[in-house]
């Protein structure tokens, strides 16, 4: 009866963490770092999807893909915003006309 009562909490802690972890990053904001109100802050977010930058509405990436953005800048980056969109497609072409080492 114990282990039963063990699992069942274990899986209810677990599906609880889920359902957290997805309210929290809803709006792809991962985690925000402020030094000072309204100055510089530490960011990371979920990246766009490649097939999407050139979409009028682009969209995140999932949560499962591990592609994370890490920004240093203005507070008020929007991983959705324009910046953050054409800075995506520079790195994206880079990537497909640099054949070159590390």
């Amino acid at each position: 009866m114990k282990i039963k009562t063990s699992v069942f909490a274990g899986l209810l802690f677990l599906s609880s963490l889920g359902a957290v972890n997805s309210a929290i990053a809803e709006d792809g904001v991962i985690s925000k770092q402020e030094s000072t109100p309204d100055s510089y802050c530490h960011e990371k977010f979920r990246a766009v999807r490649p097939s999407t930058l050139d979409a009028d509405n682009p969209t995140l990436k999932s949560s499962e893909s591990g592609d994370v953005v890490d920004y240093y800048g203005s507070g008020d980056e929007s991983p959705l915003g324009q910046e953050q969109t054409q800075e995506q497609k520079l790195e994206a072409q880079h990537r497909w006309v640099g054949d070159y080492e590390d």
